[in-house]
C-alpha cells in the first residue's frame, strides 16, 4: 500500500466516523454556566456543554482571534452575553462546515492559549472546556497564529520518493512545558542538546537531511510536531525523551512504538503525561469516540507498522552495541500521540530516566551522549538499507 493510498484510506474511514457521530444528540452550550472573564494576567474562558465533543484550538491574526472548532455544537444566538472581559472585543459562533461548529473570540489585545482542558462529568455526561489566555507581545501572537489545515498538511506529505533519506528529530517538551525536572535540569533542555548532537552525527553518517521539530526552548504542540515531519517528507520520526517516574526504579534506554494498550503501568503513565499538551494544540485525543477512530486509523497503518517495528528493533541493536546495558525491557509500546502519524515510521526513545541518578549522570556526560548518538546512526543506516531492499531499489 503506497503513501497516497494510505492517506486516502485514512481520510475515507475517518469521514465515515464523522457521519456516524451525527447520530448522537447535538451538544448545546449551557449559557448560565459559561463565561469569559478577566484574570490578573489574561482571560479565562469556561464553556459548559451538555456533552463532551472532540475539539481543537488555534489562533488567527488580523484581527487577533482565538478559534475553537467543535464536533457540532448548538450555540446560543446571543453569545456576546458570555463576554464579561475588558480584553475581549467580541464573541461569535455557529456552523462553519457540515458536522462542525466554530466559536470565535476576537481579542482586544494579544493573548496566547496558556492552558486548556476538558472537564467531563462521568455521571451526568456534560463537560466544560476551560481556556487560560495570557498576554503576549504582538510579534509573539503573530508568530503563533495560523489555521491548522490538516488537508493541506496531508497534501504536502503526498510526494514521490526521491531516494533521499530524511529523518525528523523531535526533542520533547520545550517552552512552557519543561518536561521532567531533577537537580536543576530540565528534560526539555537535555533533549534539545542531545538532538543537536544527534543531528550532526546523522549528517556525518550519510543521512541526506535532518529536520528538528524545535531548535530552541520553544513550545511546539504534539500535532504540530507530526505536521513538521509530514511537511519535511520524513522517512523516519524519532521523538527524544528522558522522563522521571515518581514510583519504581526505572533505568536505562527504552524504544517505544505505538499501541493503544501500554506494555506496562509505567508506559501508560508516561504516555498520559506526554499527551496532555495535545489539548493545547486543539486536538483532544481523549474524546469519547477516539477508540473507534483509532481502530479505523490502524487500517491505514498496515504498511507503516512493520517498517516501524523494524526501525525500533534496529535501534535496540545499535544502542546496545554502543551503550551495553539498556532498560530491562528495551522494547515497549504505549499510546503516545506523537507516534500516531499513519504514514511515517515513528518511534519514541526514552534515553533514560531523570529520576535515576545514574541515568541523569549519563545524560549529562558528553561521551555517553556521543555513544548513544552513534548507536542511533548505526541503526538508521542498517534500517535504511533494509528499506531500500524492501522497495527493490
Amino acid at each position: 500500500m503506497n503513501r497516497l493510498l494510505t492517506t486516502a484510506l485514512c481520510w475515507a474511514l475517518c469521514a465515515g466516523t464523522a457521519d456516524a457521530q451525527q447520530l448522537r444528540a447535538l451538544a448545546r452550550v449551557d449559557m448560565e454556566s459559561s463565561a469569559i472573564t478577566d484574570t490578573r494576567d489574561g482571560v479565562e474562558v469556561a464553556l459548559a456543554l451538555t456533552q463532551a465533543v472532540p475539539y481543537r484550538i488555534f489562533t488567527l491574526d488580523a484581527p487577533m482571534r482565538v478559534v475553537v472548532d467543535f464536533r457540532e455544537v448548538a450555540f446560543d444566538a446571543n453569545l456576546d452575553a458570555l463576554d464579561q472581559s475588558n480584553k475581549v472585543a467580541a464573541v461569535a459562533g455557529g456552523a462553519f462546515r457540515p458536522g462542525w461548529s466554530r466559536l470565535v473570540i476576537e481579542l482586544a489585545e494579544p493573548m496566547a492559549v496558556e492552558t486548556a482542558g476538558l472537564e467531563t462529568d462521568l455521571n451526568e455526561g456534560d463537560a466544560v472546556v476551560r481556556l487560560e489566555l495570557a498576554a503576549v507581545s504582538e510579534e509573539a501572537f503573530a508568530a503563533g497564529a495560523g489555521s491548522p489545515d490538516t488537508q493541506d498538511v496531508i497534501a504536502q506529505a503526498v510526494q514521490p520518493d526521491d531516494g533521499r533519506m530524511v529523518v525528523v528529530l523531535d526533542p520533547g517538551h520545550g517552552g512552557v512545558d519543561p518536561g521532567a525536572q531533577r537537580d536543576g535540569h530540565d528534560e526539555a533542555d537535555l533533549m534539545l542538546q542531545f538532538a543537536i548532537e544527534l543531528k550532526e552525527a546523522l549528517l556525518r553518517g550519510g543521512v541526506d537531511e535532518v529536520v528538528m521539530t524545535r531548535t530552541d526552548d520553544s513550545f511546539v504542540s504534539l500535532p504540530a510536531r507530526v505536521s513538521i515531519a509530514r511537511k519535511a517528507g520524513a522517512d523516519a520520526f524519532i521523538s527524544l525523551h528522558a522522563d522521571a517516574l515518581a514510583e519504581g526504579r526505572a533505568t536505562g534506554t527504552t524504544i517505544y512504538t505505538l499501541s493503544e494498550e501500554a506494555s506496562d503501568k509505567a508506559s501508560a503513565i508516561l504516555a498520559e503525561r506526554q499527551d496532555r499538551q495535545d489539548i493545547l494544540a486543539g486536538v483532544d485525543l481523549r474524546a469519547q469516540d477516539d477508540q473507534i477512530a483509532t481502530v479505523l486509523m490502524d487500517l491505514a497503518r498496515l504498511e507503516t507498522a512493520p517498517r516501524t517495528e523494524m526501525l525500533a528493533s534496529q535501534l535496540v541493536i545499535g544502542l546496545r552495541n554502543r551503550l551495553g546495558k539498556l532498560h530491562k525491557r528495551p522494547r515497549l509500546k504505549a499510546g503516545f500521540s506523537v507516534l500516531k502519524a499513519p504514514d511515517i515510521p515513528s518511534v519514541l526513545i526514552e534515553l533514560g530516566f531523570m529520576s535515576s541518578a545514574s541515568d541523569l549522570d549519563n545524560l549529562m556526560d558528553p561521551v555517553w551522549r556521543s555513544q548513544a548518538a552513534e548507536g542511533i546512526v548505526e541503526a538508521i543506516d542498517t534500517w535504511s538499507l533494509e528499506e531500500a531492499a524492501r522497495a527493490g531499489q
